[in-house]
């Protein structure tokens, strides 16, 4: 049996994403831990706002979970930014993630509505 978000191209590609934002940790440098566990966390909430709203039945709040999950996809965008601009991680390493990140971003707003 396979659960509505398993289904999700959304969901799947979010945890592509996921897999990316553990490469960019584990090149993070020592003395960042704050941006590492911020951006864990908002990597990871992406996967899981995306879960719930495609559990859910009411329009309404599939939209709403969506929404939170493509907040937290910008947060993540953001995050990278942060990382770029303090040449904390390479650039190639981020383009990628940074490219599964505009496309997860993309794919959730159609999801939600906007």
């Amino acid at each position: 049996m396979t659960l509505d978000h398993a289904k999700l191209d959304a969901y799947q590609r979010s945890l592509d994403l996921l897999d990316l934002i553990d490469q960019v940790h584990e090149l993070m440098p020592p003395g960042r831990s704050h941006l590492r566990d911020q951006l864990d966390r908002a990597a990871t909430s992406i996967v899981l706002n995306t879960a719930e709203g495609a559990g859910e039945f009411s329009k309404d709040e599939k939209q709403r979970f969506y929404r939170i999950a493509r907040r937290s996809a910008v947060e993540t965008a953001a995050i990278l930014d942060i990382l770029e601009r303090r040449k904390a991680v390479p650039a190639a390493t981020l383009a990628s993630a940074r490219a599964m990140v505009v496309r997860v971003v993309s794919m959730l707003a159609r999801l939600a509505g906007a």
